[in-house]
């Protein structure tokens, strides 16, 4: 498996995090979203890093170059869902028209005993997930979230909603540490939510097949799922513009089973099948893809000969499907 680069810091300042949650919680959203015009300027010329991958990103989708006005339209898209993100945490759902489709796949899986992994990505929003939480009180949600990594936004959730911050496992601490909170709250019949498509530093990865080039993508999700052996459900929150959101649920595996010792190809076939519905949705919408990370890096994307091998089927249970 390779190896993750070094980690990026978070884009934007405490400060500058700050000033726009005070203007939207004081001014409302629709005078927020007007600094999103200036906002989006700034990163394109002043972020030469995640212009050059949403760049590279729309080309592949799009099978020819992206013009700029493209590239500033995915990252206004971005800033539209983190200035929503405020709104999301302080629970006013009510401006928003949130669509879900799916959640049967979720809800029917939940035991008193034993919860749900729900896996999402960093397509679309995340945090609208808020809303089906609120709506159907039988799913008792808690997020994944690496405190480090993203420190003014960590703050910004705790300032807004305390009582969702308590809800936060810290993905931050040692493996073990983190898999026993997993489990402590699985175990409780929680949904546990978290991302699985972006890996931390020297984290280890799969290098599959992601818009026609090998892409790398974290594998750990995935082996917790399998030491716990919880049903797995994948979550999109797609920004569809102005205040609607599509978020659909969608059944991955009642039960994932993966061998202890040579499960490199069986990882990788799973991570194949996951990466694969993130394209699906990142080919209906591309402006949705807001993992500004080089994904495609060569320096991110080189496998050890023991996991260039040919991916053989694993156990998994999920509506029928074999991977």
């Amino acid at each position: 498996m390779a190896q993750y680069p070094a980690k990026r810091k978070e884009g934007g300042g405490r400060f500058a995090i700050w000033l726009i949650r005070t203007i939207s919680l004081k001014l409302g959203r629709s005078v927020a979203r007007l600094l999103l015009y200036p906002i989006t300027l700034y990163f394109y010329f002043r972020r030469p890093f995640e212009r050059r991958v949403s760049r590279e990103f729309l080309a592949r989708v799009f099978g020819r170059p992206a013009g700029a006005i493209e590239v500033m339209r995915h990252i206004h898209r971005f800033a539209s869902t983190i200035l929503d993100r405020i709104f999301l945490l302080a629970g006013d759902f009510s401006r928003f028209d949130a669509r879900i489709y799916g959640i049967d796949e979720l809800i029917s899986r939940i035991r008193p005993d034993k919860g749900v992994l729900l896996l999402g990505s960093h397509v679309g929003s995340f945090e609208v997930l808020r809303v089906a939480a609120a709506e159907r009180r039988d799913a008792d949600l808690c997020v994944v979230l690496d405190r480090q990594q993203t420190p003014a936004m960590t703050q910004l959730l705790e300032a807004i909603n305390p009582q969702v911050g308590r809800m936060v496992i810290d993905a931050s601490g040692g493996p073990m540490e983190v898999l026993l909170a997993l489990g402590e709250a699985i175990g409780k019949g929680r949904v546990v939510a978290m991302l699985a498509d972006r890996a931390r530093a020297n984290e280890t990865t799969a290098i599959v097949d992601f818009l026609g080039a090998p892409a790398a993508f974290p594998v750990a999700p995935f082996r917790i799922a399998s030491v716990l052996q919880v049903p797995i459900v994948l979550c999109f929150g797609m920004y569809r513009c102005g205040n609607r959101y599509d978020l659909h649920f969608e059944l991955f595996a009642d039960r994932l089973s993966l061998p202890r010792r040579g499960a490199e190809a069986d990882l990788r076939c799973v991570v194949q099948r996951y990466v694969a519905r993130i394209e699906h949705y990142v080919r209906d919408d591309p402006y949705n893809w807001f993992n500004w990370y080089d994904v495609w890096n060569p320096a991110a994307a080189v496998e050890t000969p023991s996991t260039a091998v040919e991916a053989r089927p694993i156990d998994v249970e999920a509506s029928g499907h074999t991977v």
